[in-house]
């Protein structure tokens, strides 16, 4: 059996969240998400989170987001929005969320809903709530939360939506379930991707919904040359009029691996040796405009410590 790479769960959804909010919400919490005066835009604040997490001492979580947006009221107030993608098991999770949730309200002083989408592969770990009591008196939190395992047996609704999330969590379930068959990896991740030309998408949401299944869904090389061939030719028999997607996707890997390098050669320059850890994480950074900004970041920080806090 070929072995497979761990596939990376939390980038590709903060990025997925970054790009397509809205439709999230739509498809995941569609009540809470007809509440938001959506006309008013939104605001993600990712710097002001990171400040909290430091602060209350848990470490970083990369798929977390905290988003303002604003009610349906006429008025002015505005709520925070914090999601949370857990892709494994963690007894701590439901008081992490708690502890964030207290957090962000103290900083702000503003209403505070807390949301999770579970995205491990435990049918039965449900955390919805947080609680704690001493000699009658009591604090709780209870969250909203959706459980991507219960889409499984949802294909239809998965192949019919046109949100954009219904192709995320495709690619997620995908990935959970072939973990040990190549081939029926390989099968799913070209019926996802030919997907994305059946649904309407723009020639922009296609692009960027290709690069987070081909991020999430990861082929041995063989597998993966093939795939990439499949699909140049399933372009051309559609006559698509725009550059084939990976090509472009080529061409990008090409820059990020040399971002990369750049990035971790400049702070071993500046701080000698770093650590294993951090090498790693600059090594799953994807996004070209973040590891520019690291970049200018590696030259002119202070100290690596500082450095090690916006990864």
């Amino acid at each position: 059996m070929i072995p497979l790479q761990r596939s990376d769960y939390d980038n590709p959804w903060k990025e997925a969240l970054s790009l397509y909010f809205q439709p999230f919400m739509a498809f995941f919490f569609p009540q809470i998400e007809s509440y938001i005066d959506w006309d008013k835009g939104y605001e993600f604040l990712d710097k002001e989170f990171q400040q909290i997490v430091r602060e209350a001492e848990q470490g970083k979580i990369y798929a977390d987001k905290l988003v303002k947006v604003w009610q349906k009221n006429g008025s002015e107030i505005w709520l925070l929005i914090h999601v949370e993608i857990q892709s494994q098991v963690q007894a701590e999770f439901p008081e992490r969320m708690y502890v964030y949730n207290y957090r962000i309200f103290d900083r702000y002083r503003r209403p505070v809903l807390s949301l999770a989408v579970l995205a491990d592969d435990n049918p039965d770990w449900r955390p919805n709530s947080y609680s704690r009591e001493l000699w009658g008196g009591r604090v709780s939190l209870e969250f909203p939360m959706v459980k991507l395992l219960d889409y499984q047996g949802q294909g239809d609704v998965l192949s019919e939506s046109t949100n954009p999330f219904a192709i995320i969590v495709a690619a997620h379930l995908t990935n959970q379930q072939t973990r040990k068959n190549v081939n029926q990896r390989y099968d799913g991740k070209l019926r996802i991707a030919k997907s994305l030309y059946q649904k309407g998408y723009s020639r922009g949401d296609i692009l960027e919904l290709f690069r987070l299944i081909d991020w999430m869904i990861n082929l041995p090389e063989m597998a993966e040359q093939e795939f990439k061939k499949e699909i140049q030719r399933f372009e051309e028999e559609k006559q698509v009029e725009y550059i084939t997607s990976v090509e472009r996707i080529a061409r990008q890997e090409g820059i990020v691996q040399k971002s990369q390098e750049v990035i971790i050669e400049v702070l071993e320059v500046r701080f000698s040796e770093l650590p294993s850890a951090l090498v790693e994480k600059i090594n799953q950074i994807e996004d070209p405009d973040l590891l520019k900004t690291l970049l200018r970041e590696a030259i002119t920080i202070d100290s690596l410590a500082a450095f090690q806090s916006l990864t």
